[in-house]
C-alpha cells in the first residue's frame, strides 16, 4: 500500500510540472520613412501567438516521429486547460529494493555505494535514466530510478547492471510509467 501512495505521488509531481514551449517569431521588419504605416492589427497579423497550434505542430510532429521510430510507446492527450497537444511517452519506474544479501561488512557497502553512485551517473549521462534518488526511512524499497529507454527488456537489463543489484544487497522491480515528455521536477 505504501509502495502504490509513493507511485500515485511521484506520478502527480512528475505530471504537475509544465514544458515551456517558444514559438518562434520571424525577425521584426523596420520601417523606413517612406514606407507605408500599417494599423496595428495587420501587423501583428504575420506574427504567430502561443495560442496558435499550428506554430507547435510540426514539432511535436516530428518529436513524435523520432521517439516511435526510436521504439519509444507515446500517447498524445489534449490537455484540458490550454486544449494543447500533448505528446505522452512511457519510461520505466525501477524500484531498489532490500535484496537477498544485506550481510556486507561497512567497507563493502561504502565501496558498492560510490560503484552505485558512478553507475546512475553514468545512466543519467548516456541519456538511459532520468532520475534516480533513495527514499528515506527504514522500509523495504530503497531508492528509485526513471528508466527513458524504449522497452521494458532494456530498463530491466540497464536495472540489473548496477553493482549493488548484482552484489544482491538490491533487488529490482520494474513498472511502465507513462509522463508527459520534457516534464522535470522543479
Amino acid at each position: 500500500m505504501r509502495r502504490i501512495a509513493l507511485v500515485i505521488i511521484f506520478v502527480g509531481l512528475l505530471q504537475s510540472c509544465k514544458e515551456q514551449i517558444k514559438p518562434e517569431v520571424p525577425p521584426v521588419e523596420t520601417v523606413t520613412e517612406s514606407a507605408e504605416v500599417l494599423p496595428q492589427d495587420s501587423v501583428n497579423a504575420n506574427i504567430p501567438q502561443v495560442e496558435d497550434i499550428s506554430v507547435m505542430e510540426p514539432s511535436k510532429r516530428a518529436l513524435k516521429e523520432e521517439l516511435m521510430a526510436d521504439g519509444f510507446k507515446i500517447l498524445e492527450r489534449i490537455d484540458p486547460l490550454t486544449q494543447d497537444t500533448i505528446i505522452m511517452q512511457q519510461y520505466f519506474m525501477v524500484f531498489l529494493k532490500n535484496g537477498p544479501i544485506r550481510g556486507q561488512n561497512e567497507e563493502e557497502i561504502a565501496n558498492l555505494q560510490q560503484q552505485h553512485e558512478v553507475y546512475l551517473k553514468e545512466m543519467q549521462t548516456l541519456g538511459y535514466a532520468d532520475l534516480s534518488g533513495s527514499f528515506e526511512g527504514q522500509g523495504d524499497i530503497q531508492g528509485v530510478a526513471i528508466y527513458n529507454v524504449p522497452h521494458l527488456k532494456m530498463a530491466d537489463s540497464l536495472a540489473r547492471l548496477d553493482p549493488m543489484v548484482k552484489a544482491g544487497h538490491f533487488e529490482i522491480e520494474v513498472h511502465p510509467l507513462w509522463a508527459k515528455k520534457g516534464a522535470s521536477l522543479h
